[in-house]
């Protein structure tokens, strides 16, 4: 499913969970990595300006879906797209890498955050092994030397697929990064997933988000932080509609 973000494409490359599971063991048993994002109303925002941001989702692998808006969006183009956030994501990922005997490495938020994710990802996934948390310093630049020094050190401890937790656009650009530097990790961008494991953040209930309202929940929690991204985002949602209607 092709988007359009001012003057550039951006495609949701996975169509579901099937797709992405096959996808995902096939690196796994080549000891290949991988870089994974999930695309939402407020990337297609920020990718409308050329700069970084647009070069590293230039080189993810996979893309999902990530908020109904895209998924409303595919299925008016005739390309329908199954409902994947980061969040959702985690647990079937972690599944996958007790199959196939792979450890993960967690980078992002807090240190209390990083530990209180892990504890609650071990409980919920018996067998997970985690072998590596990273919690970089406030200010920290996924195009430096010292994102280079987190990179080799996932590497080192013998990580083969990693959460990132730092939101966009720092997950995504170091995705890309970790694609140059470390081929053979496969990274997962998860935006606040960690912090919801970790009870740090808490998460819209199931029925809100059956109802797509989770945008809602989430700017009531933080409006001074949100409000002016939502607004920029439901902005351009009217183009985005008419612009996939017209692809059918």
């Amino acid at each position: 499913m092709e988007f359009q973000a001012g003057d550039h494409r951006v495609w949701v490359t996975v169509t579901g969970w099937p797709q992405l599971q096959e996808k995902v063991r096939e690196r796994f048993r080549a000891g290949q990595g991988f870089a994974l994002a999930t695309l939402n109303l407020d990337h297609l925002t920020k990718l409308r300006t050329p700069g970084p941001f647009r070069d590293a989702y230039a080189a993810q692998d996979f893309v999902t879906a990530d908020g109904n808006p895209i998924v409303w969006c595919a299925r008016l183009a005739d390309q329908p797209v199954e409902l994947l956030p980061g969040s959702d994501l985690i647990l079937p990922l972690c599944r996958l890498a007790v199959e196939e005997n792979v450890p993960l490495g967690l980078v992002g938020s807090t240190e209390d955050s990083l530990t209180g994710a892990a504890d609650a990802l071990r409980l919920r996934v018996p067998g997970l092994r985690i072998v590596s948390k990273v919690a970089p310093p406030m200010g920290f630049d996924p195009a430096s030397a010292a994102a280079d020094q987190i990179l080799l050190g996932l590497s080192y401890a013998g990580v083969r697929l990693c959460f990132l937790a730092l939101g966009a656009p720092k997950q995504e650009i170091l995705a890309a990064r970790g694609r140059a530097v470390v081929p053979e990790i496969g990274f997962a961008s998860i935006g606040a997933g960690l912090d919801f494991l970790s009870g740090q953040q808490t998460r819209a209930p199931k029925w809100v988000r059956a109802v797509a309202m989770e945008w809602l929940w989430r700017l009531l929690s933080n409006p001074k932080r949100l409000a002016t991204r939502y607004a920029m985002a439901f902005r351009d949602l009217p183009g985005h509609l008419w612009r996939s209607w017209r692809l059918r």
